[in-house]
C-alpha cells in the first residue's frame, strides 16, 4: 500500500537512510513498497539490495515453524517535482520501466529543460498523479489517481464511476515520527533558503507521513476496497528479479574489439609482448613469466577490456595530443600496465606484486589512476565520452553530507540568528561557552540529526564509468557544471552495483614538466626526453641535489615536511625517495612509523628482527612495514597465506573489508597456516601485532614509486634548466608555496626577472635569455580582456610606440591603464610613473569616446611642462604588493624599520644547536596541528634575508592564540633544536616587526 516513500537521498525533505526504511517495513510487516525519491534514483539499487540481505536474514525457525516471513518485495521509480511542487511520481513495472524513468529524467537534466506537466506514455511504468477534486485528468491505460486517506470526504462530488480503477491508495513516508517532522521542517528550509517560520504548509510534508500497519491503512479505506484491490494489483505488475543476482557480475564494458573476448584476449597478448620487447628486450625470462602469469589471472577474471579501454586512452594521449601523463596507484603493481606504458613504475625492479592490484579473490574491482596536466585532462575526457556510445558513458557522482560547522551555520540562518552569533557558534575556541547558552543547546540537538545526512549530489575527482549497457537502467544522469553526464551516485554504490571506474585525475606537477621541456626547446633548443628515467635515476648530480633537500617547485618533494624528511635521510637515491613518499603520510608518521624508519635507516646493524623471514623480506626497509606490499610478504613469506588471501587480509585491516566473520577466518588462517611451518607461536603473535599494527597505516609501494618517479623528473629538470623550468612552475599556478617564493626561486637561479611590461610581457611569464617578464595574468584587478588583448595586438602589429598610441589601439579603460602605470608595466615610454599617471589623464580622463585602430592623419596634441615629481621605492614597493601580492626587487626585509637581520643565519644553524638565538624571518608558510590534550601548536617555515628556508615549531604553552599576523618578517627568538641532522628553531618569543609606511598612504 506504500506507493510513495521518500528516503533522506529526497535532499532535505526525507528524513529516512534506506536500511531504516526496510527495517520499519519489516518491524510492521510490510511485504512491498515503491521507493520513489525526488528528482533521483540514487537509493534505488540500494533498496533492491537492503531488502535482499535483510530478507535474507530471516529465522530459519520462523519458516520451519510455519510463521510467515517478514520478506519485503523491493519496487522502485521516481517522484517528479517541479520547483518543489509534486506533478507525479512514475513506478517502474520491471527493469525497462526504471530505465524509462531514469531516461525521462535524464533528457531533462541534461537538457536542461523542465520537467512537464503531463507525464509521457512509458511502456513499463505507471504513473500516479495526486488527486485533485476540482480536476479529472484524461488518464491513460497506465497512470492512475492517488488519494489520501483525508482526502476521501471530497469523492463524495467526485464522477467515482468512471475513475473506479484509476483511483489507489496514497499514503506517502518522509519521516518516522515528530521529531523527524521538526527534522524536516529545519531540512526544508535550509532547502529553501528561508526562515523556520516562513516555509510554506505546501512545501512540507504532513505528519502522517509515517509508516503504519498496512491493516491501518485498510481500515481508513474500508468504504472503498476497489482502491485497495487497485493498489494491490498495481504493486503485484512489478517485478524488479531483473536487479536480483546471486552472483555480482561486472556492468563495465565487456569488449574491446569488435570479435568480442576472444579478439580481446588476442589484442592484449599482442600488445603486452610488445610491449615487453620495449621495456624489457628479448631474453627477460623473469619479465616473460610475469607477463604470462598475469595474463592468466586476467584472462580469468574477464578484465581484458578494461586493460585494453585504458591502453586505447593512453595511446590517444601518447600519439595523438603529445600529452605526458602518470599512471599511478596499485595499477603499478602489474607489468602487464607497465608493458602497455599505462605506467612509467617498473614492478620486478621494485618487488611489486600483482596481487595487490588483481587476484581471483578479491571482491572489490580495482581501477587505474592517470594523472594529466590540469589543463589537457578536459580533452582526455572528452576523448573517452565521445569514442563510446552516448548514454554508455557518465562520470561519477559523489554525495556530500552535512558536516559539523556547516550544520550550526545552515541552523543559525534559518532561524534568523545574526551573523555575529553563528560566527561565536562556530568557533571552537567558545566551545565551553557555548554550551551554557541554551540557543546552542538547540542547534546542537538538531545538528545531532542532521549530522552526516545527504546534502547534495556533485562530481566525482576523475572517476568515469564506460557501462556494457545503458547506465540509465541504474540511475538517472544529472548534468554538473562540467557539462558532462554524471551518475546520481558514488564510488562505493558502483562498487556495490559492480562498475570499476576509470580515473582521469589531473595535478599540476605535470603542467611544470610538460611546460618546462617546451620551454626549454623554445629557449635553449634542447630536446628532453623525460621518460628516459633508467638513466637519470643514478645521475650524481641529481641526487646531490635530492640530498641537498630544496627542491622547491618539484612535485611531492618540496613541502617543509618532506623537505625535512629527505634531509634526515640523507635521502640520495630512488629507493629511499619511494619510501620517503610513502613514510611522510599523516598516518604514518602519527603511528610513529616514520621515526622508527629514520633511525633503522641511519643504523641498520642496530635493527633487530623477529625471524629470519622478517629480515629476508624487509631489510630493504629495516624491518618496518612501510608498504602494503610488506604487509602482503609477510603474511605470504612468514605465514604462509597464498598472495590472493595475503591481499585480502591486508586489505580487511584497512577496513576495506566488509564481513567480520570472513576477516576472523582469515586471521585464524594466519596462525594455522605458520603453525603448519613450524613458526613459534609467540614470535606468531608477534608478527601479527606488527602486521596488524602497520596495515591500517601502510601505503602502496607502486603509489609512492609512481610519485617519486614524477618527482625525480621535476629534479632533473630543475636540476639542468633551472630558469626554465621555474618559470613553467610559475605558468601551472605553482604548487604548494605561494607565488612570491617562485618567483624568488626563480631569481636565485641567476635569472633577471622583470616586473610586467606591455612591450615584452605576455598572459603568462615568458624567458628569452636570461631575461624573464612576468605575465599580465599576474596582475591584480587587470581585466581577462586585456590580459589577452595586449600581448595578442602586440604580436600582430609590432611594439608599442608611444602611451597615446597604446591606448588607441587596445581600447583600454582609465582604470585599468593607471594599474599597468603604477605598476610600470608602461616603462617603454620612458617617462616615469607621476608624468604617465598625468598623461592618461589628458586622454582618458573625460567620458571616452571609441578611438579607432586607423587613422588617416595623426592628431598633433599641445605637449605642457610638468613639475618635478618624486617617486620613491618604497612607493613603488607597496604598488607592487598590492597588484603582484608582492614585492619583487624590494624585498620585504628592505620595508623593515629596523636594519636588524637576526645573529645569524639559517645556514649557521647546525653550529648553534642547543643555543638560543634570535632570527629575523620572512613569512612563507605555517600548518596548524592539534595535540594529543586538544591544544593547538604550529610549525612554521621561513626565509632568512640570505633567502634561506628555515623551520620552526611553536609549542601551546610558549605561544599566543594566533601567532602567525599574516605575510611579513618576524623576529624569532628560540633554541636551536636537531633531529636527525636537520636543525630548527623551538620558538620562545615570537613578533611581527613594524615596517615603514606607504608614503601616498601617510600624504
Amino acid at each position: 500500500m506504500f506507493l510513495n516513500v521518500h528516503s533522506s537521498y529526497s535532499l532535505k525533505y526525507g528524513t529516512i537512510d534506506i536500511k531504516r526504511i526496510v527495517a520499519q517495513a519489516r518491524a510492521l510487516n510490510i511485504h512491498q513498497l515503491v521507493l520513489t525519491d525526488i528528482n533521483n534514483s540514487t537509493g534505488a539499487m540500494e533498496f533492491i539490495r537492503e531488502c535482499e540481505k535483510q530478507n535474507i536474514k530471516i529465522d530459519k525457525t520462523e519458516q520451519d515453524e510455519g510463521n510467515v516471513p517478514y520478506l519485503i518485495k523491493p519496487i522502485i521509480g521516481i517522484e517528479f517535482r517541479l520547483e518543489h511542487k509534486l506533478l507525479y511520481f512514475g513506478i517502474a513495472k520491471n527493469k525497462e520501466g526504471m530505465k524509462e524513468l531514469n531516461d525521462f529524467l535524464t533528457w531533462h537534466n541534461l537538457n536542461q529543460e523542465p520537467l512537464p506537466i503531463k507525464a509521457p506514455a512509458f511502456k513499463n511504468a505507471f504513473i500516479v498523479y495526486p488527486f485533485c477534486k476540482d480536476k479529472q485528468p484524461a488518464l491513460a491505460s497506465n497512470e492512475f489517481v492517488g488519494i489520501r486517506s483525508e482526502q476521501l470526504n471530497h469523492l463524495y462530488t467526485y464522477p467515482i464511476k468512471n475513475f473506479k480503477d484509476k483511483l489507489v491508495v496514497w499514503h506517502p513516508v518522509t519521516i518516522t515520527n515528530k521529531v523527524e517532522y521538526r527534522l524536516h521542517e529545519y531540512l526544508r528550509a535550509v532547502s529553501l533558503s528561508t526562515l523556520l517560520s516562513m516555509v510554506q504548509h505546501g512545501a512540507k510534508c504532513t505528519k502522517k507521513e509515517i509508516f503504519i500497519p498496512e491493516q491501518e491503512i485498510k481500515e481508513q479505506y474500508n468504504q472503498y476496497p476497489f482502491m485497495l484491490v487497485n493498489t494491490s494489483k498495481l504493486m503485484d505488475a512489478c517485478n524488479m528479479d531483473a536487479y536480483l543476482t546471486t552472483e555480482k557480475f561486472s556492468k563495465n564494458k565487456k569488449t574491446y574489439t569488435k570479435t568480442g573476448t576472444h579478439g580481446d584476449k588476442i589484442l592484449l597478448r599482442r600488445l603486452a609482448f610488445r610491449g615487453l620487447k620495449y621495456r624489457y628486450g628479448l631474453d627477460n625470462e623473469v619479465a616473460r613469466q610475469r607477463v604470462e602469469k598475469e595474463l592468466k589471472v586476467i584472462e580469468a577474471l574477464n578484465y581484458h577490456a578494461y586493460f585494453l579501454i585504458t591502453f586505447d586512452i593512453i595511446r590517444f594521449a601518447i600519439n595523438k595530443c603529445k600529452f605526458y601523463h602518470v599512471g599511478r596507484g596499485s595499477g603499478a603493481n602489474s607489468i602487464v600496465a607497465y608493458c602497455l606504458r599505462i605506467t612509467d613504475v617498473d614492478p620486478i625492479e621494485l618487488d611489486l606484486y600483482f596481487e595487490r592490484f588483481l587476484n581471483e579473490k578479491r571482491t572489490s574491482p580495482p581501477d587505474f589512476d592517470i594523472d594529466f596536466s590540469w589543463d589537457e585532462r578536459i580533452v582526455i575526457q572528452q576523448y573517452i565520452f565521445d569514442r563510446y556510445p552516448k548514454g554508455d558513458v557518465a562520470f561519477l557522482g559523489t554525495m556530500s553530507t552535512f558536516k559539523d560547522r556547516a550544520i550550526i551555520r545552515e541552523i543559525g540562518k534559518v532561524l534568523g540568528l545574526p551573523k555575529d552569533e553563528i560566527d561565536g557558534f562556530t568557533d571552537p575556541t567558545k566551545e565551553r561557552e557555548n554550551r551554557l547558552n541554551p540557543t546552542y543547546t538547540k542547534l546542537l540537538y538538531v545538528h545531532q540529526l542532521m549530522k552526516n545526512m545527504p546534502n547534495q549530489r556533485s562530481i566525482h575527482a576523475g572517476g568515469i564509468l564506460i557501462s556494457e549497457e545503458p547506465i540509465t537502467y541504474y540511475t538517472a544522469l544529472d548534468l554538473p557544471p562540467k557539462g558532462f553526464p554524471t551518475v546520481q551516485w558514488d564510488m562505493y554504490e558502483a562498487e556495490f552495483i559492480g562498475y570499476e571506474k576509470f580515473d582521469i585525475l589531473s595535478q599540476r606537477g605535470i603542467g611544470h614538466i610538460r611546460e618546462a621541456i617546451k620551454i626549454i626547446k623554445e629557449n635553449i633548443g634542447d630536446e628532453v626526453d623525460i621518460h628516459d628515467f633508467k638513466t637519470f635515476r643514478h645521475n650524481p648530480k641529481l641526487n646531490a641535489e635530492l640530498k641537498a633537500g630544496q627542491p622547491i617547485g618539484c612535485f611531492y618533494i618540496e613541502s617543509p615536511a618532506m623537505r625535512q624528511l629527505l634531509k634526515k635521510l640523507t635521502c640520495e637515491d630512488y629507493l629511499t625517495l619511494v619510501a620517503a613518499s610513502s613514510i611522510i603520510r599523516p598516518g604514518v608518521a602519527s603511528s610513529g612509523m616514520m621515526k622508527m624508519y629514520i633511525q633503522s635507516y641511519h643504523a641498520p646493524d642496530k635493527v633487530e628482527y623477529l625471524h629470519p623471514i622478517m629480515k629476508e623480506q624487509l631489510e630493504d626497509t629495516y624491518g618496518v612495514m612501510v608498504y602494503q606490499e610488506d604487509v602482503i610478504k609477510i603474511c605470504h613469506h612468514y605465514a604462509g597465506l597464498d598472495l590472493a588471501d595475503a591481499d585480502i587480509l591486508r586489505r580487511a585491516m584497512s577496513g576495506k573489508y566488509r564481513s567480520k566473520v570472513e576477516f576472523d577466518k582469515l586471521v585464524q588462517r594466519f596462525f594455522d597456516k605458520a603453525k603448519e611451518l613450524g613458526r613459534d607461536e609467540e614470535i606468531t603473535k608477534e608478527v601479527w601485532r606488527q602486521v596488524s599494527s602497520f596495515a591500517g597505516y601502510s601505503f602502496s609501494k607502486a603509489h609512492s614509486a609512481s610519485f617519486a618517479v614524477e618527482s625525480y623528473q621535476s629534479l632533473y629538470l630543475k636540476t639542468y634548466y633551472p630558469k626554465e623550468f621555474m618559470v613553467a612552475v610559475l605558468n601551472n599556478y605553482g604548487g604548494f608555496y605561494s607565488r612570491w617564493v617562485y618567483v624568488h626561486e626563480l631569481q636565485k637561479t641567476g635569472a633577471k626577472v622583470h616586473l610586467p611590461c606591455v612591450n615584452n610581457s605576455d598572459e603568462v611569464v615568458n624567458i628569452k635569455g636570461n631575461d624573464a617578464y612576468l605575465g599580465l595574468i599576474g596582475i591584480q584587478g587587470l581585466e581577462g580582456k586585456f590580459i589577452e588583448s595586449i600581448p595578442r595586438e602586440r604580436r600582430l602589429n609590432g611594439l608599442y610606440v608611444d602611451l597615446e598610441q597604446f591606448v588607441k589601439r587596445t581600447q583600454i579603460t582609465l582604470e585599468q591603464a593607471i594599474l599597468l602605470i603604477r605598476l610600470g608595466a608602461l616603462r617603454f615610454t620612458g617617462k616615469d610613473k607621476k608624468t604617465l599617471l598625468w598623461d592618461i589623464y589628458t586622454y582618458l580622463g573625460h567620458k571616452q569616446k571609441k578611438l579607432n585602430h586607423a587613422e588617416l592623419f595623426k592628431t598633433i596634441h599641445k605637449t605642457f611642462s610638468l613639475p618635478e615629481l618624486e617617486n620613491s621605492e618604497i612607493e613603488d614597493a607597496y604598488a607592487e604588493l598590492e597588484l603582484l601580492d608582492f614585492p619583487l626587487n624590494f624585498s620585504m626585509f628592505n620595508l623593515l624599520k629596523t636594519n636588524y637581520r637576526g645573529d645569524i643565519m639559517a645556514s649557521d644553524l647546525h653550529n648553534h644547536i642547543g643555543k638560543t638565538v634570535k632570527m629575523v624571518g620572512n613569512y612563507v608558510c605555517e600548518k596548524t596541528v592539534h595535540t594529543i590534550k586538544n591544544t593547538k601548536m604550529w610549525f612554521g617555515t621561513f626565509l632568512d634575508a640570505k633567502g634561506d628556508f628555515f623551520d620552526t615549531t611553536h609549542f601551546p604553552n610558549t605561544t599566543p592564540m594566533y601567532p602567525f599576523k599574516g605575510k611579513g618578517c618576524y623576529l624569532i627568538l628560540g633554541k636551536v633544536v636537531e633531529d636527525f641532522n636537520f636543525p630548527s628553531i623551538e620558538v620562545l618569543k615570537f613578533a611581527k616587526l613594524d615596517i615603514h609606511m606607504n608614503p601616498v598612504a601617510v600624504d
